[in-house]
């Protein structure tokens, strides 16, 4: 049995003075005794929510690798997990400060057969709402800190004896008297000591655990409340940015590509909604390789010499280190056949960014990147639209918090509004820009419809 990884819920940030919606998220601590519910609470309150986006992290992860000594002395049951010092505080807290800063954090992994912390972690991105659940969730001043609501919820200790006997049997391969030896000689002592003074300084205490559905319902219009004002900021953000763009050009990164008649011609006939769908692929593709080799121009060289068939030395250049690309899907998918035709052996991630439309926020809800993708030279960032710039905003700042210099990311788009443009670069200047064409403010995404025929 290992610590649980982050449970997400499953319904369906800056320069000029932007603060992107990922950030400051609102976290949510619940302690409580071993048993008293704290985690159905937190389930209850996910499921009342109803919302994407909402974690559950559980503190078990952030228990500290054990000492030989130690290891021995826990599969004895006389390893104190209940204290203050059992657990890796400086790593949870610096957790929940990335997260609070939009950053992705890495959540340990902790296994309850070895009693060691494995190797591998858990991603996380930062949520809109973090639930974070431990029976000492409330004890770190620094912790305290990070806090939009702190409850404690309660129940009878013999109740939660009960149902650590339960879970313990169950899910850790525990015997019913090594759990009691344990409860009596730690568990209980710790409670008295560390877990009931949490009690006072809550905000919301929860008696009867997921049975108080009022005090349940008050955690939840609370959230709805710091997510409304969070969405309501954002807003405001995006127009005070506009505001500040506009009064100024398009940036030197922003490239659009050379108007040619050629250009146009195919760009007349993606726009007519005549065109045959085979006919609309095979010109988005020729449309889609000019960009890519385009953005190409972008990337740095080197000098080098090679040896020609008349044994002659030619003074060329090769790229300066690895090239990959990343597509925004799902319409960032249909920019991948031209970039396989221009560069074969690109390697490729994706991310999966979509737009919350009651609160005109970007969302990320999937994630797969290139191995070590901070040390590529170069990265294609691929979307076929940008019209406000939100997931532009938002993909460009995942590759950054993944170790990717800004000045190497090149966002390559077949047509973007003139807002989103100037949003992106005012955020992040050192970004390039290949655009096919400007088309008109908030026009709606239609490519990726045309190109798939769905």
């Amino acid at each position: 049995m290992e610590s649980r990884p982050p449970i997400y819920s499953t319904a369906t940030n800056l320069k000029q003075g932007y603060s992107p919606p990922w950030e400051d998220l609102s976290i949510i601590g619940i302690a409580g005794s071993s048993g008293s519910g704290k985690t159905s609470v937190a389930m209850e309150i996910v499921k009342s929510l109803n919302l994407p986006w909402v974690v559950i992290l559980v503190m078990d992860s952030f228990y500290k690798t054990l000492s030989p000594e130690e290891h021995k002395r826990a599969h004895m049951n006389q390893h104190d997990f209940d204290c203050p010092e059992s657990l890796d505080f400086d790593v949870l807290v610096q957790t929940l400060r990335d997260l609070k800063q939009g950053k992705r954090a890495n959540i340990p992994v902790y296994s309850f057969k070895d009693h060691q912390r494995q190797k591998e972690t858990t991603p996380l991105y930062s949520p809109h709402v973090l639930i974070l659940e431990g029976i000492l969730a409330l004890h770190d001043p620094r912790i305290l800190e990070l806090l939009d609501a702190k409850i404690f919820v309660e129940a009878d200790m013999d109740v939660c004896l009960g149902r650590r006997i339960l879970r313990d049997v169950k899910e850790r391969g525990r015997d019913i008297e090594g759990i009691i030896q344990q409860w009596f000689t730690f568990v209980k002592p710790s409670y008295t000591k560390y877990v009931e003074p949490q009690r006072h300084i809550s905000d919301i205490i929860i008696p009867r655990g997921i049975e108080n559905k009022t005090a349940i319902g008050m955690v939840v219009e609370h959230i709805k409340r710091r997510l409304q004002e969070k969405c309501e900021k954002h807003s405001s953000d995006l127009m005070k940015l506009h505001a500040l763009a506009a009064e100024e050009d398009l940036s030197s990164n922003v490239l659009i590509v050379e108007q040619t008649s050629q250009l146009v011609g195919m760009h007349t006939i993606l726009q007519d909604p005549s065109t045959e769908q085979v006919d609309f692929v095979f010109y988005f593709d020729r449309l889609a390789s000019l960009l890519i080799e385009r953005a190409l121009d972008c990337m740095v060289y080197t000098s080098t010499v090679v040896q020609t068939p008349k044994q002659e030395q030619y003074h060329g250049v090769r790229p300066d280190g690895i090239v990959s690309a990343v597509a925004v899907l799902r319409g960032g998918s249909c920019l991948e056949t031209a970039l396989k035709r221009t560069i074969p052996d690109c390697i490729t991630g994706r991310l999966l960014i979509q737009m919350n439309k009651e609160a005109s926020t970007p969302e990320l809800h999937y994630l797969k990147l290139p191995p070590k993708i901070e040390t590529h030279s170069t990265v294609l960032l691929l979307d076929p639209q940008m019209a406000t710039g939100g997931a532009a905003l938002m993909a460009v700042r995942v590759l950054i918090d993944h170790g990717v210099q800004e000045h190497r990311i090149v966002f390559v788009t077949c047509a973007a509004g003139r807002r989103g443009l100037q949003r992106l670069t005012a955020v992040y200047p050192e970004v390039k820009v290949v655009v096919g064409r400007i088309e008109d403010e908030e026009e709606p995404r239609w490519m990726e419809n045309r190109y798939f025929g769905c």
